[in-house]
């Protein structure tokens, strides 16, 4: 039995408020709309076990009050507002400085080792979720809960920083932004940083805030247990040889399609996931599969947004084929229908979306999908860049919450050019996977 002892349970505003004359307000765009009803992403970083006199707490605490003050959006909370006219519901971002929650826990007889041995596995451990600071909490209570939250866990030799935040309000690459700040200012000292960008980007000709129907806010019902205890968890690392690899033979069996095409290295791991997920799902030829990429739109955009603005900039980007098609056809063709797909998310693509959401909106409920993959997260994430001082990550691994089949998370890996993908996976699919031997030869760990 691990006994896990909350210590500190505490709110952390952000340093120096301005008066609340000077609040921001933030609306939301159909992207930030759409995960309304979704759980918080949580994530983790685990490091190695500071010195006694770094005061790891204390800092940890100041540091993040003034990085509050640069990531401000994060300590405000969402304000819901009912329209009795047309029975909607409307929602924005009151950067009110209510602070953000820190929890500071102690599991003294625990192991970096055991939490990486026991995450890794197929049975993940009844305690995982006690390192997590916002364990089923829906985008919409962000009414009254933080929109990001924290949980520091000292292990026996290491530290597990477990967040949580919320998508309505930010994505991962605004995430990691802020996490990098925050290291900086507890290492360094350094306060002085560029003032934020917000993304705020909105068609011309759009009301704002945009009113949703009531119906489309209601919360949505929870998977069965059942459903839950059949799926099972496991990382697969890709070394930077076999991404190589993979890249060079995609990009080889592509060859024709158009002499300007590049297969990016992501883009041929993701089809080599895929393509063996679904070789092992038993599924009939004529059954249709998606693979639904979440990516960076804000250089897509015409004008584009600022690269590094502050906000939630993810798109859906969706590739749909049949089982029969894609087994009939090889890596590099698999390859090439996401290529194909992630280019296919333009500018005037975008705004489609967007001027179609809008009449028409829509929130989708998170339920396990058969035959999809949804994949999250990405190799080009500088998660590893965050040191506080006392020494680098040692691993970043996906929290709990609702997972479904083909649920994907990709993360570098600890070397330079590889890669991580972290699978949710049926057990029956997840055993064939296993020991399949023309997926086995581009993975160079299977953790255990």
């Amino acid at each position: 039995m691990v006994n896990i002892l909350v210590i500190s349970d505490t709110i952390v505003r952000p340093e120096s408020y301005e008066n609340a004359r000077d609040r921001v307000k933030i609306h939301l765009t159909p992207w930030d709309l759409s995960f309304l009803r979704t759980e918080y992403a949580q994530r983790a970083l685990i490091f190695p076990k500071p010195d006694p006199e770094t005061r790891m707490i204390s800092r940890l605490k100041s540091s993040l009050s003034a990085a509050l003050k640069i990531f401000y959006p994060y300590a405000g909370r969402l304000v819901k507002m009912d329209n009795e006219d047309d029975e909607t519901r409307t929602f924005f971002i009151d950067c009110d400085g209510s602070g953000v929650k820190l929890v500071h826990a102690e599991a003294v007889s625990v192991l970096v080792s055991d939490v990486l041995e026991q995450a890794n596995g197929t049975n993940v451990p009844n305690y995982w979720s006690e390192f997590f600071p916002a364990n089923g909490v829906k985008s919409w209570e962000g009414v009254s809960k933080s929109l990001i939250a924290f949980q520091v866990t000292e292990l026996k030799d290491g530290v597990f920083i477990g967040f949580g935040y919320n998508h309505l309000v930010t994505d991962g690459a605004s995430v990691w932004s802020f996490f990098k700040t925050w290291t900086e200012i507890f290492s360094t000292g350094r306060k002085k940083f560029p003032p934020l960008s917000l993304c705020g980007w909105f068609l011309g000709g759009i009301d704002y805030p945009i009113r949703v129907p009531m119906s489309e806010t209601v919360p949505s019902s929870p998977v069965a247990g059942p459903v839950a205890l059949s799926l099972q968890k496991k990382i697969f690392r890709f070394t930077s040889r076999h991404v190589s690899e993979l890249k060079a033979k995609a990009n080889g069996e592509a060859v024709g399609s158009d002499d300007n095409l590049v297969i990016s290295s992501f883009q041929a791991v993701l089809a080599h996931m895929w393509r063996s997920i679904i070789r092992n799902s038993d599924l009939n030829p004529e059954d249709v599969i998606h693979c639904k990429l979440a990516m960076d739109i804000r250089q897509r955009l015409n004008p584009p947004v600022q690269k590094e603005c502050f906000g939630n900039m993810v798109g859906l980007a969706t590739t749909t084929t049949t089982a029969g098609e894609m087994l009939s056809n090889g890596l590099g063709w698999t390859a090439l229908q996401l290529n194909k797909t992630v280019g296919s998310q333009t500018n005037e693509e975008l705004r489609r979306f967007a001027e179609n959401w809008v009449k028409n909106p829509k929130i989708p409920n998170l339920l396990v999908v058969n035959n999809s993959l949804i994949v999250a997260g990405s190799p080009r994430f500088n998660v590893f860049g965050n040191d506080f001082g006392w020494g680098k990550p040692i691993a970043v691994r996906g929290g709990p919450g609702i997972a479904g089949h083909g649920k994907i998370l990709a993360y570098p890996g600890t070397e330079k050019g590889s890669t991580e993908i972290h699978t949710s996976l049926w057990s029956h699919v997840l055993d064939k996977l296993l020991a399949d031997g023309e997926f086995l030869q581009h993975v160079h760990v299977v953790c255990v």
